[in-house]
């Protein structure tokens, strides 16, 4: 395994004999009906809580690196240990998303089988990624020109702020 691999999910946690979810990719001549994911580890998150919801199960989770949690919105998507799932909240404060794991995916995964305290790897959404990206180069590019409206607009916040701190 390479060391990115390691740095970045919970595989090296992993013992002879443990369970992981394997997928193949889909072609391109089949429906597609789920979401988009890559099958890529951004991070891991640990498990805060599991409560039965009738047939259900609630998760809850903190994320290990608290920037990951930027990409995360309710009623989007985030993959974990490489199932797609639907997000149901979202504290970016907190770093702490949830999911709801209906019985049909409970019998299909290994993630059902986890624990509290128990690690999974989160693939987060690479549109949000993407254009969060783009939006920081356009920024900094917009910022670097000489008579820059977004450096005046910053430039009038801060003085702002110093004067308020003065009083």
């Amino acid at each position: 395994m390479a060391p990115e691999t390691l740095r970045r999910s919970n595989l090296g946690e992993l013992k002879t004999g443990s369970k992981v979810n394997l997928e193949r990719a889909i072609s391109g001549e089949v429906r597609f009906g789920g979401h988009f994911v890559q099958g890529h580890v951004d991070t891991i998150a640990t498990i805060e809580s599991i409560t039965p919801d009738a047939n259900s199960l609630r998760f809850s989770f903190k994320m290990r690196d608290v920037e990951n949690i930027n990409y995360v919105v309710e009623k989007g998507f985030i993959s974990l240990d490489g199932t797609s799932l639907t997000v149901t909240e979202v504290d970016f404060d907190k770093a702490t998303f949830g999911i709801m794991m209906v019985a049909y995916t409970q019998d299909k995964v290994v993630m059902a089988t986890k624990k509290v305290g128990e690690t999974i790897n989160v693939e987060v959404d690479l549109t949000g990624k993407l254009i969060a990206r783009q939006i920081e180069a356009l920024m900094a590019q917009e910022y670097a020109k000489e008579d820059s409206k977004l450096g005046q607009m910053i430039e009038r916040i801060v003085e702002r702020k110093l004067k308020d701190m003065m009083k």
